[in-house]
């Protein structure tokens, strides 16, 4: 493993000048119900308010905006099942760069709707029996565009820190002592940027990842210090959190700063999004709901402050939804 980690508090830092006042400041919410329940103040910072309803934009942004007129007009490839895919679509339209996804044929319509809705070119393809990777890789390289990691890119993971930086700013002004923070975790960049930013101004904050089970990969990571793969054959409902293994990039940071992982099964998930929508009045897609459903089901390990839960996503299909909330999945 590397001794230099691929992103310091600097450039999230820098990240956070460049999308000022063009990413959304996300709210930092306190419900008195959920304080309640758990015994202890408790924030949800809701990326879902962010622009396409994920945290995704940031790390796009912040890694599009960087290019130069001649690379913006060859486009940008990503791959993606939705939420980095509307992130990379979006931040390109802004930008007016052409933009093409390669996504999974079996992602949620409304993430494939959105992510056309905004311009983007999307390539289907077979999780089970292709590489998006290598189909991402022959695009760009055919077309001269530049290639777009979902989360194993310095420029991405320093975006989505921008999250920790907001989520500290926040808390004083609250007047609350952060002393935990649950993150959802797929290939690892929003917590790597978010442990990345606390870690230099508090590095008293446990950062917990929260993954499906099947795929915690990067709980099994943290505990073996190697980077693990998931099982053949694992499944969730959570599309958001289903990468194969945590990234080259992301895990030296998560092994560093992470206090440990966690995990939740598809039920837990199930009932955290009943009790956001029901008592937070908040929408949430099953990968976003993840760090609130290891909060609900008692899995956060105690601590003696005050809690931050990160709601990564708000995407998530319409019938899929009504059947979660009504109890019918």
């Amino acid at each position: 493993m590397s001794d230099s980690p691929a992103i310091q508090v600097a450039d999230v830092l820098d990240a956070a000048r460049l999308l000022d006042g063009v990413a959304v400041r996300t709210p930092l919410i306190e419900n008195r119900v959920l304080n309640e329940r758990i015994g202890s103040r408790i924030f949800i910072k809701f990326e879902g308010a962010q622009h396409t309803g994920s945290f995704k934009f940031r790390g796009a942004y912040n890694r599009l905006a960087r290019l130069s007129p001649e690379e913006r007009a060859a486009g940008v490839v990503a791959w993606s099942s939705g939420n980095h895919a509307q992130g990379v679509a979006c931040a390109a339209r802004m930008l007016d760069m052409p933009a093409t996804i390669v996504m999974p044929s079996d992602a949620p319509a409304i993430k494939a709707a959105n992510t056309r809705a905004m311009g983007a070119r999307i390539i289907p393809y077979d999780r089970l029996t292709e590489s998006r990777e290598d189909i991402a890789i022959r695009l760009a390289r055919d077309g001269g565009a530049t290639l777009l990691p979902s989360f194993d890119d310095p420029h991405v993971m320093a975006g989505q820190g921008t999250v920790g930086l907001e989520i500290l700013d926040q808390a004083q002004e609250a007047q609350a002592h952060i002393t935990q923070i649950l993150v959802c975790c797929g290939g690892g960049g929003l917590i790597s940027g978010i442990a990345t930013a606390v870690e230099a101004a508090r590095p008293d904050i446990a950062l917990y990842s929260v993954e499906p089970d099947g795929y915690d990969d990067t709980a099994r990571s943290l505990t073996s210090g190697v980077r693990e793969q998931v099982a053949p054959g694992a499944t969730s409902i959570c599309d958001a959190l289903l990468a194969p293994s945590p990234g080259a990039l992301t895990f030296p940071i998560n092994h560093m700063l992470l206090a440990g992982g966690l995990a939740v099964s598809d039920a837990e998930v199930r009932a955290a999004m009943r009790f956001a929508f029901s008592t937070l009045k908040l929408v949430t897609e099953p990968g976003g709901a993840v760090a609130l459903a290891a909060l609900l089901a008692g899995k956060a390990p105690p601590c003696a402050g005050d809690r931050v839960v990160v709601i990564s996503g708000a995407n998530v299909d319409p019938d899929l939804f009504a059947d979660i909330i009504s109890g019918n999945d």
